[in-house]
Order: structure tokens, then sequence, then C-alpha cells
């Protein structure tokens, strides 16, 4: 049977938590199977101990919509904790929040993408910790879109930023305890640290085949199908096409009023095309890009996973669309995640070079090719941290 760390700390606790006094990194999709929020639970199991919460980017409720909008510190109306806000005016906790603190546990559903922010909070508490002495104990998820398949190139130092602080591939197919082990030791970190791993799962297996529900973790994350084009699909928050925020369907939804969706798809690499269909539509944002505005674009679906690769996909697209409507095509200018002078696409995709090699129409496959060196060398790199068959 499949049990995420959460419920197999409620299982069984760990030695090293009993008597500790315990901070949680969460957000409202942090349940367990039957919707139970892990703070309940933990309170539950370890009556007293747990003294504060934390919160990551979107809030402790996912209610800030957008990049870039920050939370406050507040108050749990629910156990009256202290909530800390790790997206407000410090991304990487005040000693001075630990201070109360043994264990700082973190309970988070990642959507397997370098640039889903939740791995670098993670990163920013583990550089915290080592300096308080603070133990991290991560209750281990799933990789929700699998963690057999990887994509993408890897991230360059000098495009380092909130949406990549170590070089990983778009869909780099671990979960947020591997991530933590890998970066905890490659950074140089070297923070006190422990995975409560999860039970019963597989690396092949998705969100939606473990008898498990979905919650989403960010407002524009609202199901798995949104997970699984989101490693390509998130490229348009660097440019100037809608990535349907303000729609029902983010992410699967795409496009702009300058599109023709017949000369999109006519221009298409046909290697973006395998293990989906771009089903062409008009749609009308009720916010962020072109709100209120009819889009041409399409519904993105995904009819094979396994051979469905999100990230070729959508750069198959990009170079298709730069081509097609070079006087309306435009890229979003800083500031992107904090960084106010670096291209946001630039700080998505991780190296400039590939954004320049789009532009002048080097063929996708053999922009795959150029960077299976150092897919190949990160592949060995991960299989030192893996801890699921």
């Amino acid at each position: 049977m499949f049990r995420p760390g959460i419920e197999e700390l409620v299982a069984s606790v760990p030695d090293f938590l009993r008597h500790r006094r315990l901070g949680l990194l969460c957000n409202q999709a942090s349940t367990d199977r039957n919707l139970v929020h892990s703070r309940d639970l933990i309170a539950g199991v370890l009556p007293g101990q747990l003294v504060a919460l934390f919160s990551p980017q979107h809030g402790f409720f996912c209610e800030k919509q957008d990049n870039m909008v920050e939370s406050d510190h507040g108050v749990d109306p629910v156990t009256g904790l202290p909530v800390y806000s790790l997206y407000g005016e410090r991304r990487k906790p005040d000693p001075a929040w630990l201070e109360d603190i043994d264990v700082l546990l973190v309970d988070l559903v990642d959507v397997g993408t370098r640039v889903y922010t939740f791995v670098w909070t993670v990163v920013l508490c583990l550089q915290a910790a080592a300096e308080t002495g603070t133990l991290v104990c991560i209750l281990d998820r799933p990789n929700p879109i699998g963690g057999h398949l990887v994509e993408g190139n890897l991230l360059q130092p000098e495009l380092s930023s909130f949406v990549g602080l170590y070089p990983l591939p778009m869909r780099h197919g671990l979960t947020l305890g591997e991530l933590a082990l890998l970066c905890n030791r490659e950074m140089a970190i070297h923070a006190g640290l422990e995975i409560v791993r999860t039970r019963g799962w597989q690396r092949h297996r998705y969100a939606d085949q473990l008898g498990f529900p979905w919650v989403f973790p960010s407002p524009n994350m609202p199901t798995l199908a949104t997970a699984l084009v989101y490693p390509g699909q998130v490229i348009w928050e660097g440019t100037n096409l809608s990535e349907g925020r303000g729609t029902t369907l983010p992410f699967e939804l795409f496009g702009a009023p300058f599109l023709d969706s017949r000369e999109v798809l006519e221009r298409m690499h046909p290697a973006g095309l395998a293990g989906c269909t771009l089903r062409p539509l008009v749609f009308e944002p009720t916010s962020g890009k072109w709100q209120g505005q009819a889009c041409q674009g399409f519904q993105l679906h995904v009819t094979d996973r396994e051979g469905f690769r999100p990230y070729r996909t959508a750069l198959a697209l990009l170079q298709a669309i730069q081509r097609l409507y070079p006087d309306s095509f435009a890229y979003k200018p800083p500031p992107y995640e904090y960084e106010y002078e670096q291209l946001p696409l630039d700080l998505i995709l991780g190296d400039r070079s590939l954004r320049l090699a789009l532009e002048s129409g080097e063929d996708i496959l053999a922009l795959e090719s150029s960077w299976q060196g150092e897919l190949s060398r990160f592949m060995a790199l991960r299989s030192s941290v893996l801890l699921y068959d």
C-alpha cells in the first residue's frame, strides 16, 4: 500500500522527533489521504511539540496567484501558531525564526520541474539550518509526474536564481527528499538532514495511480494534467503569450491574439507533437496577460504520457511562433522571481545559448542531442540519491 512520508510518520514516529521542538514547512496541500492537514496529524502524535509553521510561495492557503506576489507572516487560525512566510521580504529563513526549533519538518507537494520554487525554498531552509544547527526532516512524497523520465538541458551557473539554484534539467525525475539529499551534498550545505520515505511508490507511477487525492499545491496547478505539461508550458511565462493564467486550465491553454493556430501547426517540428494533441481554440483570460482579449491558441492534450516530452514540445512551439510572428512575439522583460537584469526566458530555460539557438532556427532534435552529454553526467550523479526502485 502506498503511503507518503506524513502517513509513515504518523504510523511510526521516529525516535529523533520525540521531545523535540518542531517547525513545519507546508501549505494547504499538505494532507494525508483523508485530507487531514499535516499540522493536525503531527499535533496528534507529537502533542505540544509543534511551535511554528512556515509557508512557501503562494502562501499557506495558496491564495497568492502569481510570481512576486508576496505573503505576509501570520497566525494559523486553527492552532494559533505563528506562520512565517518564506516568500516575502525573505526567502531564506531568518535565523531568529529557527531559534526555538530543534527540527524543521518539510511536507510539500512538488511537481517535478526545476522552476517550481518549492525545492529552492527547501534548499534555502537547509542553508539556514546548517547555520543554526537545526535538523531538517523531509516528509517525502512521490514525484507526481513520475520519477523515471528526465528531460532538458542543465541550468548554467550564471543563470542561478530562485527558479534554479543548482544545475538540474527542467524535468528532473526526483522527489523532494531526493532533491534535498542531492543539493545538501553537491552544494556543500551539509545541514543535518533526515528523510521519512514514502512507502509503496515505484518511479514509473504517476499521482493518479496511487489512490491518493490530488490537492492543488499552488493556485495554477489545479490538476495532475497541469503538472504533466508544466515542464514545457512554463516557458510561456517568459514571453508575451498567455500561459493560461486567468482561465480554468492554466498551462494547458496558451496563446495570444496575434496567433493563427493553423499556421502554428503547419510550422511545428513533427517531433514536438509526440504523445500529445494540440487542439486549436480561442480563450479569453480574466486576469494576467491579454486580460479580456480573445486569444487564439491551443489546449495541450497529453495522449501518451510515456512518449510525451513537454519540454521538447514547448521549445518546438516557441521556435515556430518566433519565426511566424517576429513583429508581434516578444520576450517578457525583467523582473522575474527577484531577478531584475536577466531575461526571464533565459532564467526559465537555464541557458542563454539555447534561446539564441532557437532564434537561429537550429533543429530541435539537434539541440536535444547537444545536451545529452551533460544530461548523462547528471543522471549518474542522480543515481546516487535515488531512494525508490
